[in-house]
């Protein structure tokens, strides 16, 4: 997704939200709770599945986790949105932190915290 798209999309939100007068409900405190209520009904789509049956899911299962994506994406736009913060910039900083904690030659193979490679 460009940063293009990623604020077309956060731009729909506000706007689906402003309609509806739900900006009042929209607080950081309520959209990350509303996040992570929404994280927990992806997880249950997983719970008791082997490995296996995780990377293979019944399309019907598959429609339902797509929709507690979305649910999340749409969560943590509006989040970001409303805290003023650039998401795509946030991960590009993110991923050179875990680049530096997570060196590929010391890491390759291993799933250690990069505390317990030091």
């Amino acid at each position: 997704m460009t940063d293009s798209q990623l604020e077309q999309l956060s731009r729909r939100l506000r706007r689906f939200a402003q309609e509806r007068d739900w900006e009042q409900f929209h607080s950081p405190k309520n959209l990350s709770m509303a996040l992570i209520a929404e994280c927990a009904e992806l997880v249950e789509h997983f719970q008791w599945l082997t490995e296996e049956q995780s990377h293979d899911l019944p399309d019907d299962k598959r429609v339902e986790v797509e929709l507690e994506m979305a649910d999340i994406q749409i969560y943590l736009l509006r989040l970001a949105e409303r805290l003023g913060v650039d998401l795509l910039g946030a991960v590009e900083r993110k991923i050179a932190i875990n680049e530096h904690k997570y060196p590929a030659d010391r890491v390759r193979g291993s799933a250690k915290k990069y505390t317990e490679y030091e």
